[in-house]
C-alpha cells in the first residue's frame, strides 16, 4: 500500500542523493589530478595562437 510507496521513494531518494555525490566527487577528484598535471607540465599545454574568424572557416562557394 502506501507505507510502501513512501518506503521506496525514501529509499529511492537517499540512493540517487548518494549516488549524485559520488559522481560529483569522482569528476572532482579528477578535475584536481588534471589541473595539476597541467600546473606541472606547462610544455605540453602552450597557450593557442590567436587566428582571425577568416582563418577558421572555409572559403564558401554558392551552388546554383
Amino acid at each position: 500500500g502506501v507505507h510502501r510507496q513512501v518506503l521506496f521513494t525514501t529509499v529511492g531518494w537517499f540512493v540517487g542523493y548518494y549516488l549524485a555525490k559520488r559522481t560529483e566527487y569522482i569528476y572532482a577528484k579528477l578535475d584536481r589530478e588534471l589541473f595539476e598535471y597541467v600546473r606541472q607540465h606547462p610544455e605540453d599545454f602552450k597557450p593557442a595562437e590567436k587566428r582571425k574568424i577568416g582563418e577558421l572557416l572555409e572559403d564558401f562557394y554558392p551552388v546554383r
